[in-house]
């Protein structure tokens, strides 16, 4: 049996300001639809402001989340990539390198080991809405 490395991408369409989006369903679907049973998963965003991470996806996290970010990374303060580029989103850059932009997650019998509340969660912290890429790049052993 050979280690099969594939690569694949979905859509998401987010509305930025820390919008918070459960992809785990998606990512399953990609192991599943493609017949791997045993391996990683690597998640990652493309962009500099959006982030890839692992929460409880419920109502008062998904409060939450967001104000932890405002209190450690503030969105009105003067950053210098706002004086560079005037777009405003400098508290974004910063907040998604916090995060960071990639997650490893093994799976075995084709299931994702995830923990019973922990969910894989895409963050958009732009200061507007966005349409992102989600590379999602499966390595292991197929059926």
């Amino acid at each position: 049996m050979n280690i099969v490395i594939e690569t694949y991408s979905i859509e998401l369409n987010s509305k930025g300001n820390c919008d918070i989006i459960d992809i785990t369903s998606k990512v399953q679907a990609k192991i599943s639809e493609n017949r791997f049973f045993e391996g990683n998963v690597l998640v990652f965003v493309v962009g500099s402001t959006a982030a890839i991470t692992t929460i409880e996806y419920e109502p008062g996290l998904i409060k939450d989340y967001p104000k932890l970010f405002e209190k450690l990374i503030p969105e009105n303060q003067v950053y210098h990539h706002d004086q560079t580029w005037h777009d405003g989103n400098g508290h974004s850059h910063l907040r998604a390198s916090l995060q960071k932009a990639s997650l490893t997650i093994p799976f075995s019998n084709g299931e994702l080991l995830l923990g019973t509340w922990q969910q894989i969660i895409f963050v958009d912290f732009d200061n507007r809405p966005r349409k992102r890429k989600v590379i999602i790049q499966i390595i292991g052993y197929k059926k």
